[in-house]
């Protein structure tokens, strides 16, 4: 599935590859809050978590992955508000 970008936030859904990277990253940049939703992300291209790491985007939801959620300085479950 990839990205859906909605109002305030993008949803990471499924497998996120790094075709996905570019567009994302033009898309944070471009709000005043930058968000990400992982709770439907299974996993995430190394660019694409570059992207995140480099935008610092509020992340809502939780990352399944516990390499992933300790990556963006979150713990599975954890939900960042």
């Amino acid at each position: 599935m990839g990205i859906r970008y909605l109002k305030k936030y993008a949803a990471l859904e499924d497998i996120v590859t790094v075709e996905d990277a570019e567009t994302l990253f033009g898309w944070l940049k471009q709000q005043a809050k930058p968000a990400v939703n992982l709770s439907k992300c299974v996993h995430v291209h190394a660019a694409v978590l570059q992207v995140l790491l480099l935008v610092k985007p509020q992340v809502h939801g939780h990352a399944a992955d516990p390499w992933l959620a300790q990556a963006l300085g979150c713990a599975p479950g954890q939900v960042s508000d």
